[in-house]
C-alpha cells in the first residue's frame, strides 16, 4: 500500500514538459495525483498531459512564461478551477547561465537568470499560498541545485539564483510551519536533461570551474530527482520541513 497520501491531490509542476519536471509529473500521476503541467514549450506540455491521460490519470496543461504575472495567474486559476485546488507546488522550472564569472556577467544574463529562477517561483508561490492557507495544509518543493551549496558548480548568476532559492525554501519553512505548510528543496547534481548551457569558452568562468568538475560523479537520471521531489511532497515526509536535499551521488560530501 502506498504511503505517499498523494492520491486525489492537486499538484502543480513547473518546467514539466521535459527533464526533471516531466519525470516528476509522471510520478505524481502514477501515485494518483491530479497534475497541472506548466511549461513554456507547448509541445512538451501537451505530450506529458497526453501521457498521463493515456495511463488513466488526470492532467491539464498551462503554457507560458512563468515570469509573467498573467501566466502565474492562469496557472493558479486553472489549478483551482480544474483540479480543485493546489495541494502541492513543485517549483522546478529554471535555466542555466553562461558559466560567467561575476566580472563577465552582463545585465541581460543576470536579469534573465534571476527573473526565471527566482522571481517566477517567488510569484507563483505567493499566488498559491492563500489557497494552501485556506486549506490548512500544503507542500512546496523547489528545485535548487548543487550550486545552492557551493560556489564552484556554475557561473555567478546561476549560483546567486540558486542560493536565493535555498533562502526562499528555508524562510518559507519557518514562516509557515505552524500553518500546515511544509517547504523543502532538492539540490540536484549533474543530471541528464535537455537544459541548455551556452558556455562562453573564452571567459574566465569556464576555465576556473573546469578544475572542480571532476568531483561531479555520475550523472543522475531525471527519474532519480523526481523520486526525491515526490517523497518530499508526500505524507511519507510529513515531519520534514526546511530541508535542502542533495541528490548528487555524494558530490556535496566531497
Amino acid at each position: 500500500m502506498s504511503t505517499t497520501g498523494l492520491a486525489g491531490r492537486a499538484v502543480v509542476v513547473t518546467g514539466a514538459g521535459s527533464g526533471i519536471g516531466r519525470a516528476a509529473a509522471l510520478r505524481f500521476a502514477a501515485e494518483g495525483a491530479k497534475v497541472l503541467v506548466a511549461d513554456l514549450n507547448e509541445d512538451g506540455a501537451t505530450a506529458v498531459v497526453a501521457e498521463i491521460e493515456g495511463a488513466g490519470g488526470t492532467a491539464v496543461a498551462v503554457v507560458g512564461d512563468l515570469s509573467l504575472p498573467e501566466v502565474v495567474d492562469e496557472v493558479v486559476a486553472t489549478a483551482v478551477g480544474t483540479l480543485g485546488g493546489i495541494d502541492v507546488l513543485v517549483n522546478n522550472a529554471g535555466i542555466m547561465d553562461r558559466m560567467s564569472a561575476l566580472g563577465e556577467t552582463d545585465d541581460a544574463e543576470w536579469e534573465r537568470v534571476m527573473r526565471i529562477n527566482v522571481t517566477a517561483p517567488f510569484r507563483l508561490t505567493r499566488a498559491t499560498l492563500p489557497h494552501m492557507l485556506a486549506a490548512g495544509r500544503g507542500s512546496v518543493v523547489f528545485t535548487a541545485s548543487e550550486a545552492s551549496l557551493r560556489g564552484s558548480a556554475a557561473g555567478a548568476a546561476y549560483t546567486a539564483s540558486k542560493h536565493a532559492v535555498a533562502g526562499l525554501t528555508r524562510s518559507m519553512a519557518v514562516m509557515y510551519r505552524d500553518k500546515g505548510i511544509r517547504t523543502n528543496a532538492i539540490a540536484p547534481g549533474g543530471t541528464a536533461t535537455s537544459i541548455q548551457v551556452d558556455v562562453r569558452p573564452d571567459a574566465q568562468g569556464p576555465a576556473v570551474l573546469g578544475a572542480y568538475m571532476h568531483n561531479v560523479g555520475r550523472l543522475s537520471a531525471a527519474e532519480e530527482q523526481a523520486a526525491a521531489i515526490v517523497f518530499l511532497a508526500s505524507d511519507a515526509a510529513s515531519n520534514i520541513n526546511g530541508v535542502l536535499l542533495p541528490v548528487d551521488n555524494g558530490w556535496a560530501a566531497v
